[in-house]
């Protein structure tokens, strides 16, 4: 598709400056757009890439706006509107129609108008799947499931029986929800199964990221809340409560029954203990792992920043002096202040 600076500053409600007919029909960064391509800035740091850009249209905030001499759209955040204006350049639409002669389509299953279901996809008894929603290559949906409108489940995605989607989720390649979580119990010499009688529920306008696993509940369900996001490679355990506009970056793994706020940014690799609590508003920098529950908003981190290796291994070493260490400067504070004392007496 075309359209032009005029056209995206009245979609977007955005101020713009140049020529209002001049069209671009996709987007790139500004180091290789082209006249028919719109880009953006959003860092500072990047701003003397300006002068070399050959893109028709730039996305930029009003006090940049002076360094650039060629069409632009004024925003108050350049990135945001750049995410907006690029999914008019997105092609989602399926590259088939209908359902495919070789998927399997239980009886009992309500397949919404405009639903489109590729090939070797298996849909269960009792199953809804709502108007819209697109179904990619050997997708397999159990039983008693029920998927929302507008959503996009891709490739070899498994929803296990009895899950439930919101409307306009979208699904990545291999992700697997609704999978027994991990309970065992320990009968003398041996472990017993313990079965997982719960399901998933994913809320409204999530993403799920390829090969990330979200795990069934034991007897409640495993609860995504609207706009949650997650990244590729994510472990969701057994009874995870996740709250609503909270992202996960890539394997990341959150323990049973843990509890994660609201507006969370959990960062790559982190881990969640189970049965743990994470208030709202909670940052986790990358690889930190969360061993009792956070009850008060903010940024934290735990994993020792990278060193040298000799250094490393000398402070590693070290570490396991702490302890000592600490018993030893607690006796000094202790003997020094019964000094202070006694001079003051």
């Amino acid at each position: 598709m075309k359209i032009s600076l005029k056209e995206l500053a009245n979609k977007f409600n955005l101020k713009y400056i140049g020529d209002e007919n001049h069209e671009v029909s996709g987007v790139a960064t500004l180091t290789k757009a082209n006249t028919h391509q719109l880009s953006f800035l959003a860092n500072s740091k990047y701003k003397s890439q300006l002068k070399q850009t050959k893109a028709g249209i730039v996305i930029l905030s009003d006090k940049d706006k002076g360094e650039y001499a060629g069409n632009c759209l004024i925003s108050e955040n350049p990135y945001v509107d750049f995410a907006k204006v690029a999914t008019l350049f997105q092609n989602t639409k399926p590259n088939f129609k209908g359902i495919h002669t070789t998927a399997i389509i239980a009886q009992s299953a309500k397949i919404g108008k405009n639903v489109c279901i590729g090939p070797y996809c298996v849909v269960g008894e009792n199953s809804e799947i709502a108007q819209d929603s697109h179904l990619e290559a050997h997708v397999t949906i159990g039983n008693n499931c029920k998927i929302g409108s507008n959503c996009q489940i891709k490739a070899n995605v498994v929803i296990s029986c009895d899950c439930k989607i919101g409307n306009r989720v979208i699904i990545h390649p291999g992700a697997i929800i609704g999978a027994d979580g991990f309970g065992l119990a320990r009968d003398k010499d041996k472990w017993i199964k313990v079965p997982q009688l719960g399901a998933v529920q994913i809320g409204d306008d999530c993403e799920i990221g390829a090969n990330t696993t979200i795990d069934r509940g034991t007897l409640d369900d495993t609860i995504l809340e609207q706009d949650v996001r997650l990244d590729n490679q994510i472990q969701i355990a057994h009874n995870v409560h996740i709250g609503a506009h909270t992202v996960m970056a890539g394997c990341s793994a959150v323990a049973g029954s843990a509890k994660i706020g609201k507006n969370c940014f959990i960062g790559g690799g982190v881990g969640i203990l189970g049965h743990l609590q994470v208030c709202d508003n909670v940052t986790l920098q990358s690889m930190a792992l969360v061993t009792h529950s956070i009850r008060k908003a903010g940024s934290y981190s735990s994993i020792t920043p990278l060193q040298k290796t000799e250094d490393w291994r000398k402070n590693a070493v070290r570490f396991k002096h702490l302890d000592k260490l600490a018993r030893k400067l607690q006796k000094l504070e202790k003997r020094n202040n019964d000094n202070r004392q006694q001079n003051k007496n």
